[in-house]
């Protein structure tokens, strides 16, 4: 219902809330399932196995992506998109319970929330200020840091004693307002928007039916979210302030909008409800707005339980990448030494091979590999930029890193892609259901989906 009618003095109804403790198994005493054990595996793996060739050949200047351990111990991340006063706030606001009470998100008919803001566990109410979740490591937004100090201004969390957190993590965005110059926000809008989407578990892009105007920075947004199809959801919220016919207008017109900006082969699930805790308006699909909320809350709950299998899946996703980088810096290093003789300029023997790498088959050779998938190499533009910050000549061969007693980095990598994180998957698939722990969701199978990727 419009804002204007929550002033009246009768307060609206509100809804019973016994779908939502049902569906999330918010009253289940969980028995405490052995994750401590399976992540602690999961740690020392990556940094025996997987480490020490990202420090070798720098990859983190390749990517920009290096894993912490508060990333590998983070709980899932639900991040909620899309333009202001959609009703992102107030969403969150019905799943965690929080309407009335001192912790509740600001909601409003204007742009309300200017903040990126951090729903988190914690044993009582309680906020931090964005600088210091990113001063702390054993948090996974310590790399938040490299955006600013007027972005860490904006960045704040909120500990809420609530037992849904204890298995996942909310964020809350600024609304994307159409028209506005990224530079009036003072930070980079558009980076930190995709920092979040890189490692979001389930992405919530949400709608209001009155307001349908794609624009410009929602353009923008979808060509973010590219690659990321699986995890997207769209909602069209606060679907009881319309007509059912004026409803099913506002459907077409919304996959007529987006239907440019996500050419996937099978479209994004649409949920069409209204996420708060009043009572539906009277004359309106009540049924179907259960259902479909009923569904969106299975989907999360669905996230959840496969969280150790997705996390197993990125971290062997990365090794994965880390591994042919390494093969190709070797590559590159190994082509070097062949064409240098005693009268050569190394400078220029190097801008050769690194201009025209198919002349020396640089990336044919790693693709005659084993397990290497073309799709998975980088960009030979991105090799340019980095040598020009890494002069080849400081890397070694992968023959020459090994150690008698630590054994060779590259065996060492490949044993933790082939054995090592495929049996870590196995040994949590096995108290569940069969079936769960299909190679869809995990990519567990020889050629990974990488859902991690970068376009």
């Amino acid at each position: 219902s419009p804002p204007e009618e929550v002033e009246d003095a009768s307060e609206p109804t509100k809804r019973d809330r016994s779908h939502l403790e049902n569906t999330l198994k918010l009253n289940e005493e969980k028995p405490a399932d052995d994750v401590s054990g399976v992540l602690q595996r999961l740690r020392k793996i990556y940094h025996s196995s997987i480490k020490p060739l990202e420090h070798s050949y720098r990859y983190n200047e390749l990517r920009q992506h290096e894993i912490t351990d508060g990333e590998i111990t983070s709980k899932p991340m639900v991040l909620f998109l899309g333009p202001w006063s959609v009703g992102k706030s107030s969403m969150i606001n019905y799943l965690l319970g929080l309407d009335n009470t001192p912790y509740q998100l600001y909601t409003g008919a204007e742009p309300t929330t200017s903040e990126f803001t951090v729903i988190m566990h914690g044993p009582k109410l309680k906020t931090i200020e964005g600088i210091v979740m990113a001063a702390d490591s054993a948090r996974s937004f310590s790399p938040l840091e490299k955006f600013g100090q007027n972005f860490l201004e904006k960045l704040i969390g909120i500990e809420v004693p609530h037992k849904l957190l204890e298995r996942v993590t909310f964020v809350d965005t600024p609304g994307i307002i159409e028209n506005r110059k990224q530079q009036e926000r003072g930070y980079p809008f558009n980076d930190v928007c995709q920092w979040f989407i890189d490692r979001a578990d389930l992405i919530f892009v949400v709608f209001d039916p009155t307001k349908l105007d794609v624009g410009l920075e929602l353009e923008m947004l979808f060509r973010q979210l590219k690659g990321r199809e699986s995890q997207i959801r769209i909602i069209l919220n606060k679907a009881d302030s319309l007509a059912t016919q004026e409803l099913m207008r506002v459907y077409g017109a919304l996959f007529w909008s987006l239907a440019p900006l996500i050419n996937v082969t099978e479209p994004p699930r649409v949920y069409v409800s209204s996420f708060w805790p009043h009572d539906y308006h009277p004359e309106t699909h009540r049924d179907l707005f259960l259902k479909e909320e009923i569904s969106l809350l299975e989907d999360l709950n669905q996230v959840i339980e496969n969280r150790m299998e997705n996390k197993i899946a990125f971290i062997r996703q990365h090794a994965i990448r880390v591994r042919i980088h390494a093969l190709l810096v070797d590559r590159y290093l190994q082509t070097y030494k062949d064409k240098m003789t005693f009268f050569s300029d190394g400078e220029m023997v190097f801008r050769d091979i690194v201009e025209d790498p198919d002349r020396f088959f640089i990336f044919k050779s790693i693709l005659a590999k084993t397990n290497v998938s073309k799709f998975d190499l980088p960009n030979r533009e991105a090799y340019k930029d980095f040598f020009g910050i890494n002069p080849i000549t400081s890397f070694k061969l992968l023959s020459q890193q090994c150690s008698y007693m630590g054994g060779c980095f590259l065996e060492k990598i490949e044993k933790a892609i082939t054995r090592e994180l495929p049996d870590l998957l196995g040994s949590i698939g096995l108290g569940k259901k069969p079936n769960v722990l299909s190679c869809d969701v995990t990519g567990c199978g020889e050629t990974p989906k990488n859902r991690y990727r970068k376009p």
